[in-house]
C-alpha cells in the first residue's frame, strides 16, 4: 500500500468512528430526552396528586366547618324555639297565679275552698293535734271554717275530732307581695304541720297550683307545641 491507500483508510475509520459517535451520542441524546420526560411527567403526576390531595383535605375541612355551623344554628334555633314555649307555658302559669289573686275576695266560696283545704290536710297528716297557719286576713273566716272541717275529717276518717292551734303570731304572707318585685306573697290557703313541726301539709291556693301545673304540664305542652314538634 502506498501512502494514499493509508491515508484513505485512515480517513475511512476516521469517519466510521465518528459515524458511530454521532449515532451513539443521538442514542444517548433520545434516550436522555426520554428519561427526562418520563420523570418530568413523574413529577408532574405526583404534584397533581398532591394538589388533588390538598384540594380534597380543605374540601373535607370546609364541610365539616359548614356541618359544625349548621348543627349550631339548629341549636341555637331549638334553643330559641324551647325558650320560647317556656315563656309562653310560665305566661299561662303567671295568668292562672293572678286569677287566684281574685278567689279570696268572693267570701262564701272560700270560706267553703278554706274547709275543703284543711279537711284535706288533716287527712294527710292523721294526726290528733295540728297547727294551722294561714294568712292574717284569712284569720275570721278560718276561724268560721275549723269546727266543720274538724267534724267532717273526723266522719271521714273515723277518729276523734283532731285539736287544731290556730298560729295568732306567725302568718302565711299576704298576696299584697305578688305586685312587689321578688315579694313573697300568698293568695290563699293554709299551711297545716303536726305540733313537733316535722311534718308539714302546705295546702296553700300558690301551692295546689304548682302541684296542678306540674302534673298537668306534658298535656299543657302537648296541646299547645304538638304541631311544632310535627
Amino acid at each position: 500500500m502506498n501512502d494514499g491507500d493509508v491515508s484513505r483508510q485512515i480517513q475511512q475509520m476516521v469517519r466510521f468512528i465518528r459515524q458511530e459517535a454521532e449515532e451513539k451520542a443521538n442514542e444517548i441524546s433520545v434516550s436522555a430526552e426520554e428519561e427526562f420526560n418520563i420523570e418530568k411527567l413523574q413529577l408532574v403526576e405526583a404534584e397533581k396528586r398532591k394538589i388533588r390531595q390538598e384540594y380534597e383535605r380543605k374540601q373535607k375541612q370546609v364541610e365539616i366547618r359548614k356541618k359544625i355551623e349548621y348543627s349550631m344554628q339548629l341549636n341555637a334555633s331549638r334553643i330559641k324555639v324551647l325558650q320560647a314555649q317556656d315563656n309562653l307555658v310560665n305566661s299561662m302559669k303567671e295568668a292562672a297565679a293572678k286569677e287566684l289573686l281574685n278567689v279570696a275576695h268572693h267570701h262564701h266560696t272560700y270560706r267553703h275552698l278554706l274547709r275543703d283545704l284543711i279537711v284535706q290536710g288533716l287527712l294527710r297528716l292523721k294526726e290528733p293535734a295540728v297547727l294551722l297557719r294561714c294568712r292574717e286576713e284569712d284569720l275570721e273566716l278560718v276561724n268560721g271554717a275549723v269546727h266543720i272541717a274538724k267534724q267532717e275529717y273526723a266522719e271521714k276518717a273515723g277518729v276523734h275530732t283532731p285539736e287544731i292551734i290556730i298560729d295568732n303570731h306567725v302568718y302565711l304572707p299576704s298576696s299584697h307581695g305578688y305586685h312587689v318585685a321578688h315579694g313573697q306573697f300568698c293568695s290563699g290557703g293554709v299551711v297545716l304541720a303536726s305540733r313537733d313541726g316535722k311534718i308539714v301539709c302546705e295546702n296553700t291556693l300558690d301551692a295546689r297550683l304548682e302541684v296542678v301545673f306540674r302534673k298537668k304540664l306534658p298535656e299543657i305542652r302537648r296541646l299547645l307545641f304538638s304541631q311544632v314538634a310535627a
